[in-house]
């Protein structure tokens, strides 16, 4: 097959390692991304006088995708490896679940309820037949299975800290995806769960991919942002914001649908309706640094309602202090829908917000501990499992020749990180690639 000069608009992790696997099967690739860095929701920023994770990330043993990427790049001895603890705010008190001792002794449930609910997660993580799952709500399956106690003081909590409103119309394989994860490891041999990161965070894994791609050839252009991909006598023409157009024979576009809805506006109008069913949820999350540890637990879930942020991420108790000039690095997350007032509310005034809950967690914290705080918005980032999810899916082939849509809507099952990102990109590439072959070669036998 002949090389096609190949556009991949989009430079977060998914379109880095799309723009790889082009390149590594011999096509020319322009990846294309409106920011000035590549790295997408995996980038990192300065907060203080520390750069790290701009969100927080772990890997697990069985995130085998991202530790084959790793290998690529020369990393993969760079990662370090520990076992975390887990916490539970539950009427207003902080408790450990960490083992199996905690979880029996575990004061908001009663013993019947725990048996229901280890039943619960036992049963999800031998559960193959996902496709089953996407038939009925995520609150059915679950009060069914763990009783209706379980279900509104543990999994309802849970569910809407991580999809607030959006819970009502999450199916049961949104659980399954998420606890399939967690066991994936046991699976393959391994008797616990660890989580594990590389020294230096994401900047350090994107320094290296960035300058990985341009040595075998990838033009990257970072700091432009697209307007639109149309047709043209000579192929696809992308349009940038500041003016310029640039013919590629192929375009693949990796943002959110609802980007791609209006960068490409030749898809058809059933095309659109398809993107545009596709419901989001968002993010407004908190980064801090503060001169002394909270409880040492990786993950606090929060099932109090009224705090303003919907978990507490205690990176340091998995990355050294060492690599974050000696503080301890928090992150305060919520999850809201695209459309919620939370992104116009002013940094200061969701600082104050945060750290007011926060002291209901820990009352012994003190302004004077808190060193550096900086706040990330992002309107898109995960898509819900809807009921009958991947029969509703747009299709990476669209009705525009040469044009094709690869984004995280299409991880399925499966739940947003970045091993499962990768892993869409890997297959995506060689689908791709398999499609131009074809493609081409029909185009052969027409004659002129």
């Amino acid at each position: 097959m002949q090389s096609l000069h190949w556009a991949v608009v989009g430079g977060g992790i998914l379109g880095m390692t799309l723009a790889l696997r082009l390149r590594q099967h011999g096509q020319r690739v322009t990846l294309i991304e409106s920011s000035p860095m590549l790295g997408g929701l995996a980038g990192a920023w300065s907060i203080g006088d520390v750069t790290w994770d701009r969100h927080y990330h772990v890997t697990l043993l069985s995130d085998m995708h991202l530790r084959g990427l790793l290998v690529e790049l020369g990393l993969d001895e760079e990662l370090q490896w520990s076992r975390t603890r887990t916490g539970f705010f539950t009427d207003g008190r902080l408790h450990s679940m960490s083992n199996t001792l905690e979880f029996l002794k575990f004061p908001p449930l009663g013993l019947w309820d725990k048996l229901r609910l280890g039943w619960t997660i036992w049963h999800a993580s031998r559960l193959h037949d996902w496709q089953s799952l996407e038939q009925m709500s995520a609150s059915e399956w679950l009060i069914r299975h763990s009783g209706q106690r379980t279900y509104e003081k543990i999994w309802l909590p849970l569910l809407r800290a991580k999809l607030g409103d959006n819970h009502q119309y999450a199916s049961a394989s949104f659980i399954w995806a998420i606890i399939a994860r967690m066991y994936a490891a046991r699976r393959t041999g391994y008797k616990h769960e660890m989580f594990g990161y590389v020294r230096g965070g994401y900047a350090r894994v994107l320094a290296r991919f960035t300058a990985y791609l341009q040595a075998i050839g990838v033009r990257l252009q970072g700091g432009v942002a697209v307007d639109q991909v149309v047709r043209t006598p000579e192929g696809l023409g992308v349009e940038c914001s500041e003016g310029s157009t640039e013919t590629f024979d192929r375009v693949v576009v990796t943002t959110p649908a609802p980007t791609v809805i209006s960068l490409c506006p030749e898809l058809t109008a059933e095309e659109k309706s398809q993107l545009a069913g596709v419901r989001y949820q968002g993010i407004v999350c908190a980064s801090m640094l503060l001169d002394r540890p909270l409880a040492g637990y990786y993950v606090t879930n929060i099932t109090d309602p009224g705090l303003p942020f919907t978990a507490v991420i205690e990176m340091t108790a998995l990355v050294k202090p060492e690599e974050l000039g000696g503080h301890h690095l928090v992150y305060l997350p919520r999850y809201v829908v695209p459309e919620d007032d939370l992104f116009k509310v002013p940094d200061r005034s969701i600082e104050e917000s945060f750290l007011n809950g926060l002291r209901q967690i820990y009352p012994d914290l003190t302004r004077s501990n808190i060193k550096a705080f900086r706040v990330s918005r992002v309107r898109h980032v995960l898509a819900i499992a809807t009921q009958n999810y991947s029969r509703n899916l747009p299709r990476m082939l669209t009705s525009v020749p040469g044009l094709f849509i690869v984004n995280s809507a299409q991880i399925v099952p499966g739940t947003l990180n970045v091993n499962e990102t990768i892993q869409l990109a890997n297959q995506a590439g060689l689908k791709l690639v398999r499609h131009s072959e074809a493609a081409s070669a029909n185009e052969e036998k027409v004659p002129c």
